[in-house]
């Protein structure tokens, strides 16, 4: 038999666990601002290095789309089954003291209290206690799941709908260049650039609400678009990369005011949650990874559509590094963490893979 005094630090020791699984699944659930709780990052990384496994071999990106949709469902149920097993084991230790046999008698009546909610046998007042309690806190953790899951669909399909009408602008996958030249053209029938003072404005609160919830839900991150080569962090890097063009190269066309703030929201947006998710939010050094060549084929789309471009491009490009340097580490770092679509100008991803060109439906 263990003597009691162990059996007493063993209760001190389950109680700390209990706590703190209780205060992680509050800040996770419950407390609106940026999740810090160890165990939702413990789980989201332990889902992704599984999911990591399951798609080494899938080469082809639709594939391995359809495989990646359910590693946000399964990083929820983790998580949930996270806390339960924390204070199964914690009310374990702490009914300890207080049951007649070993160890594994205080699990098994921790167990039935806790997966068959309070449907457990009791010695006395003491194991009565922490057993209802042990009950209790099962009912509420399964409960604040529960409760979970409207919150975090209700910012996915916010999420979803700005993106879906981005699709006739930017093309899919989204590209910046791409979006400036559709909205020019027009549809043939005559330039529509005068629309692109709303657009920034609606992404800008796009921005700042997704920088609320996806901060606050993590998983909100991982949850995949309807369409394999569509993505919020393509889409968004797609509009602040035509915000930063459009400041470049027609200084005089551009919707100055919404533009720059457009740019500020969304690179906000891309360097907290980059930070969330535990990478570092803004480069250093004045450098960016595009480079001018691929700047000059954008261009080239561009004037081949006639759109008004005020500037050389080499007068241009060290104005549009000193807007993209502040997003593109960022958006290349979650990019590169979900497996987004491989679009123009997102970055390397974790497979190797050639960049996609938006699709261009003929007219």
């Amino acid at each position: 038999m263990m003597p009691q005094i162990a059996r007493d630090f063993a209760a001190v020791a389950g109680g700390v666990l209990v706590i703190v699984t209780a205060a992680s699944m509050i800040g996770t659930v419950i407390t609106p601002r940026p999740a810090t709780a160890r165990v939702s990052r413990v789980m989201d990384r332990l889902v992704d290095l599984v999911f990591q496994v399951l798609t080494l071999r899938v080469k082809d990106f639709v594939r391995r789309d359809r495989i990646l949709a359910g590693q946000a469902p399964i990083l929820l149920l983790s998580q949930l089954m996270a806390w339960l097993v924390a204070f199964f084991v914690g009310f374990s230790l702490i009914l300890w003291p207080a049951v007649t046999g070993g160890i594994t008698t205080a699990f098994s009546t921790t167990g039935d209290a806790l997966w068959a909610f309070g449907n457990a046998p009791e010695n006395g007042a003491a194991q009565r206690v922490i057993l209802d309690v042990t009950a209790l806190t099962g009912l509420v953790a399964v409960a604040l799941q529960i409760s979970y899951l409207p919150a975090l669909y209700a910012a996915f399909n916010r999420r979803a709908t700005e993106v879906a009408l981005l699709h006739a602008r930017a093309g899919v996958p989204a590209w910046g260049p791409e979006l400036l030249a559709r909205t020019h053209y027009g549809l043939g029938t005559g330039s529509t650039l005068h629309t692109l003072p709303v657009l920034y404005n609606d992404w800008e609160r796009w921005s700042a609400d997704i920088m609320e919830t996806h901060t606050t839900y993590p998983p909100l991150v991982r949850i995949r678009a309807p369409l394999p080569y569509v993505s919020w962090v393509t889409a968004l890097l797609a509009v602040l990369d035509s915000a930063a063009l459009m400041l470049s190269l027609s200084p005089s066309e551009a919707p100055t005011i919404p533009a720059r703030m457009c740019l500020r929201s969304g690179f906000q947006t891309l360097q907290e949650i980059a930070s969330t998710m535990g990478f570092i939010g803004s480069p250093s050094g004045g450098m960016v990874n595009l480079t001018y060549e691929e700047f000059l084929a954008a261009v080239k789309l561009m004037r081949d559509v006639n759109f008004p471009i005020e500037r050389r491009p080499e007068d241009a490009w060290p104005d549009f590094v000193g807007w993209r340097i502040n997003y593109e580490q960022a958006a290349y770092a979650i990019a590169r963490a979900i497996d987004a679509p491989p679009a123009l100008w997102s970055g390397p991803r974790r497979f190797k893979s050639d960049p996609v060109p938006p699709f261009r439906p003929s007219l």
